[in-house]
């Protein structure tokens, strides 16, 4: 696992990082436990890479996921809602079933993103071309509501939840 496997036919590769103005604008996390194993920058106070395996360690605090992208986000997604602290990015398929049992079922808020994000390689190089997608950022908990709220990052919806039918 990486700190997201955003995959992409036109990159040749499936690991990519978060842009740093976009974890600015979020505030500090106290995990992330998708990290590479090598990063130009920290999204966490706590990093667990592919050689912790984050899926089974004991998630603490404020968690900030950007899983891999793929049918591998599904398993994140339940274990962030599981933990219910934290803020994770996704692509804004909100049809999908992973996104209703885990956002509209489970979250507090979603933020859509304004445009589409350059995601950077794990040198730090931002890529040359955009996500190909539209990006959300996915709250669990009030306080990272209010952080998305501040953020200035796009448009904030609240999540009314619903139980599933």
């Amino acid at each position: 696992m990486s700190l997201s496997a955003h995959q992409s036919a036109r990159a040749g590769k499936d690991e990519w990082l978060t842009p740093p103005d976009i974890l600015a604008a979020l505030g500090p996390f106290d995990l992330d436990p998708c990290a590479p194993v090598v990063r130009p920058w920290p999204t966490a106070a706590q990093h667990f890479t592919i050689l912790d395996n984050g899926l089974v360690r004991a998630w603490h605090g404020r968690v900030w996921l950007n899983p891999p992208f793929g049918r591998a986000a599904a398993t994140w997604m339940r274990r962030m809602v599981e933990h219910g602290n934290g803020i994770a990015l996704l692509p804004a398929r909100t049809e999908t079933e992973m996104f209703y049992e885990t956002v509209w079922f489970a979250a507090d808020a979603v933020l859509f993103l304004q445009g589409r994000p350059h995601f950077h390689h794990v040198d730090g190089k931002r890529a040359s071309f955009n996500s190909g997608a539209p990006i959300c950022l996915i709250a669990y908990g009030v306080a990272n509501v209010a952080a998305l709220s501040r953020s200035n990052l796009g448009h904030v919806v609240p999540v009314l939840r619903r139980t599933a039918a």
